[in-house]
């Protein structure tokens, strides 16, 4: 005998909420006709309605949810529960307000009589927070999640209760929280990986914004293809729109001409679906894509132009419509990225300027895009003050928000909202041609990812366990193709969400300033602070009596030479000695020279002293500062901020050392013993001891910690950079689990002294994430070094260090002694 009608509606209710919608049609068609029970028809009849809305077809849910409605034989409950369904409609078409009113309903109209009373309850309070979170308020989603989830948890529904906590997060992320809104979605998502692949996605979809708004808009983009070749397979339309729509998104700051014409096709979409609001939505994207700088900036591309032209036209009559639709996050986003494009146009154009007003409860990108707005009229009025003044309100407000991140990954990525503020800032400081102002901006723009102190993390062992996962498969994988290993992804994910979590900032720390720099300099240390504009390059030389700002007037140059720079530094160090050898050393000789004397040479003469603290915007990363000429006989050392360098100058280097060498290096061996000869009682772990293990253990218990191996910079997942040992590599993330890091670190390893450049300002590498760690200073090459040179200058650097000198002025001092001039460099505090 077959199932029941009651059994057959259950069952297609089942696979209906887990994404089966081939299924859960033919169980509902089923249940309706075997039965004659009313409330059970038209109970069905709103489950079709979800499933033909999902698989492209809104008209024909509307017509079977009123149809239904219309049957006198229907109760009040089925009449609230169908309420419930044409609110859920109502959602998908993107029309808020009536989809909260219908939902508001449908709750007066529910009985709480029995558990699936609860159920149905819990799942409205849970479509009802959509709607609320679209509509802004942002505290009637949160009452509406945390008692959906309590409901589903009396109730024992695990998959009902992780949309509740999915959602939650959700709302952090609206809220400006990234680690909250990714615990919450990290707590649902193995819920929905056991349920379906079709709910793993929608969780992803969520997830993949989550990404986008810290920044990683590869990693979102990734996790966006998959999405979305998931819902195709399933016929999803309406969810593959939306996820076009989030690859719009993603792509508006780095290809706003790519933007533009997803977001087009995802308006398309929806249009076809019905889903007028959703169509807003990417028209609003589209916009404000064709509005941004770097489309109108397109060589010679007349129809983008035109179409920046169109969307300038359009803006007004569109931001109305986003307001009628309840959008107004939406409406005021397109609206200040017209009166943007508007100033940047005020050149050519007349400019009807209006007034800039925002909501308190508005979105932090919005709040940061108004002060952008009001820098850039302030900055065509010519008020200089004016314009730091809004471009600094913008990045405190930031760093109020992201005052919780103590992760190097998530502050380092999340600076992309920082750059269009710190741009506009630092061009307005040039302008100054104050010393003082420029230094104030040099030093907000290198501390603002420095100026949150991180709490050291908890143990983690699902955290090492992934991390140990991750290093086996990277040992069997060959070159970099673990990279690509599907297992590897969800690992790198897991380990990248958890550290994001577990590492939490406990305070702020403000920025120093001139007079207080100056006033703690001794006569013979300058500052050397390069502040990069975004069209020019500026140094500012800080000494103890006095101030001076060199304008790079060669950066062009400069830059011409940097490019190549590192393979011909590569290229010389592997060379045999013969004749090539020769030619390829003068000519690398001659460009070092060049770059000196474009870049360096004038801020040198300036300073006029022996010891220098350089900090560097992102576009100098990867300079061998210590080949350069002008750097001869002068220790030096490379800070993130002259604040990171006064904080941690004094910081007294603990005692004990530790020696690692890593296999395949053919002199580690020899490098390690040779330096531990001179550092008495030394601790040493070679060959097979030399494990990721028993390396971090020997790196909580010393104050030094050296490693002679291979290591491999990753440039799109710097936190994956790593350290190559016995068992595997140790990577960036190892290092957080350390309990308390070396003072000073030496990584005889090619490459990880290389950094990967993210949002302009921000580098993050190896040394850096040492650095953020604890380290008071790293020792590193960004390119290769011969063995050879290695072993002798870092055993004569030991010497000099056992001697009593700062690790910068013992490098210096190995390098005078043994003749060697090496690419290895002090980071941090190294003087």
């Amino acid at each position: 005998m077959g199932l029941s009608a009651t059994e057959l509606y259950a069952r297609g209710v089942e696979h209906g909420n887990a994404g089966r919608n081939a299924a859960a049609r033919r169980d509902l068609l089923l249940a309706r006709a075997r039965t004659s029970d009313p409330d059970l028809r038209a109970r069905a009849a709103g489950t079709l309605a979800y499933i033909a809305s999902r698989t492209g077809d809104p008209a024909a849910a509307e017509v079977l949810c009123r149809e239904a409605m219309a049957d006198r034989g229907v109760g009040e409950e089925t009449q609230a529960i169908l309420y419930g369904q044409l609110g859920v409609l109502a959602l998908m078409r993107g029309e808020n307000a009536a989809a909260r009113a219908l939902l508001t309903t449908a709750l007066a109209g529910m009985p709480a009589q029995n558990a699936e009373d609860h159920a149905r309850v819990g799942r409205m309070r849970l479509n009802r927070s959509v709607a609320s979170m679209l509509a802004g308020d942002l505290n009637a989603a949160r009452d509406d999640l945390r008692r959906a989830a309590s409901i589903f948890a009396d109730l024992g529904e695990p998959v009902e209760r992780a949309k509740a906590l999915h959602n939650l997060g959700y709302v952090e992320l609206l809220a400006g929280d990234l680690v909250a809104a990714l615990a919450h979605m990290e707590t649902a998502r193995p819920t929905f990986e056991q349920e379906s692949p079709v709910a793993a996605a929608q969780s992803d979809l969520d997830r993949a914004e989550v990404l986008r708004d810290a920044g990683l808009t590869t990693e979102a983009e990734q996790i966006l293809a998959r999405v979305a070749r998931v819902f195709g397979a399933h016929r999803m339309r309406q969810a593959r729109a939306e996820t076009e729509l989030g690859l719009a998104r993603s792509r508006l700051m780095l290809d706003p001409g790519g933007a533009m014409r997803l977001a087009r096709v995802a308006a398309r979409r929806f249009r076809s679906l019905g889903s007028d609001t959703w169509a807003l939505r990417a028209e609003a994207t589209e916009v404000r894509a064709a509005l941004a700088p770097g489309v109108s900036a397109a060589p010679g591309d007349r129809r983008t132009v035109s179409r920046s032209d169109e969307a300038m036209e359009r803006a007004p009559a569109l931001a109305a419509d986003l307001d009628g639709a309840g959008l107004t996050s939406s409406a005021t986003a397109v609206r200040l990225a017209a009166d943007l494009r508007a100033e940047d146009n005020a050149g050519v154009a007349p400019v009807a300027r209006r007034s800039i007003r925002v909501r308190r409860d508005a979105s932090l990108a919005n709040r940061l895009l108004a002060d952008q707005v009001r820098a850039r009229r302030a900055e065509n009025d010519g008020d200089l003050a004016a314009v730091r003044r809004h471009a600094a309100h913008g990045l405190d407000e930031l760093l109020r928000r992201q005052s919780t991140f103590g992760s190097l990954d998530l502050r380092t990525s999340a600076a992309v909202h920082a750059r269009p503020l710190i741009v506009t800032g630092l061009r307005a400081a040039v302008a100054s041609g104050r010393a003082d102002v420029l230094f104030e901006w040099s030093e907000r723009a290198r501390h603002l990812n420095q100026s949150v102190v991180p709490l050291r993390p908890p143990p983690d062992v699902e955290l090492a366990a992934d991390l140990a996962e991750l290093r086996q498969i990277r040992q069997e994988a060959s070159g970099d193709s673990w990279l690509s290993n599907p297992r590897a992804e969800v690992l790198r994910d897991r380990v990248r969400e958890r550290q994001w979590r577990d590492m939490r900032g406990t305070e702020v720390e403000r920025h120093t300033t001139l007079s207080a720099l100056r006033a703690d300099l001794d006569a013979d240390t300058a500052v050397l602070a390069y502040v990069w504009s975004g069209e020019a390059l500026t140094c500012v030389v800080v000494t103890a009596v006095g101030t001076r700002i060199i304008h790079v007037s060669e950066w062009p140059n400069a830059r011409a030479l940097m490019a190549g720079l590192r393979a011909d530094l590569d290229v010389s160090a592997t060379l045999v000695p013969g004749p090539m050898a020769s030619i390829v050393h003068r000519s690398l000789h001659e460009r070092l020279e060049a770059l000196s004397r474009a870049l360096l040479d004038a801020a040198v003469h300036a300073a006029g002293t022996r010891r220098l603290v350089i900090t560097a915007p992102g576009v100098l990363s990867g300079i061998p500062w210590g080949m350069l000429p002008g750097l001869r006989g002068r220790a030096f050392t490379l800070a993130t901020s002259a604040t990171s360098w006064l904080n941690c100058r004094r910081k007294v280097i603990r005692p004990g050392v530790g020696f690692v060498a890593g296999p395949r290096v053919p002199r580690a061996r020899e490098e390690v013993e040779r330096s531990r000869a001179v550092r008495g009682g030394a601790h040493l772990l070679m060959g097979d001891d030399a494990t990721v293990d028993a390396v971090t253990a020997l790196a909580a218990r010393t104050g030094t910690l050296h490693v002679a191996a291979h290591g491999r910079h990753a440039i799109d997942n710097p936190m994956f950079s790593g350290l190559e040992l016995a068992d595997g590599a140790l990577f960036g993330y190892d290092i957080d689990l350390i309990p308390v890091v070396p003072d000073l670190v030496v990584l005889s390893a090619c490459e990880v002294g290389r950094s990967s450049v993210r949002w302009g300002e921000e580098a993050i590498g190896m040394t850096r994430i040492w650095l953020h760690a604890g380290a008071r200073c790293v020792i590193a090459t960004p390119v290769i070094v011969a063995d050879d040179d290695a072993c002798e200058l870092l055993g004569s650097m030991h010497e000099q260090l056992a001697a009593g000198l700062p690790p910068a002025e013992a490098l210096a001092a190995a390098s005078d002694k043994s003749g060697i001039i090496a690419p290895f460099q002090a980071h941090g505090a190294g003087l």
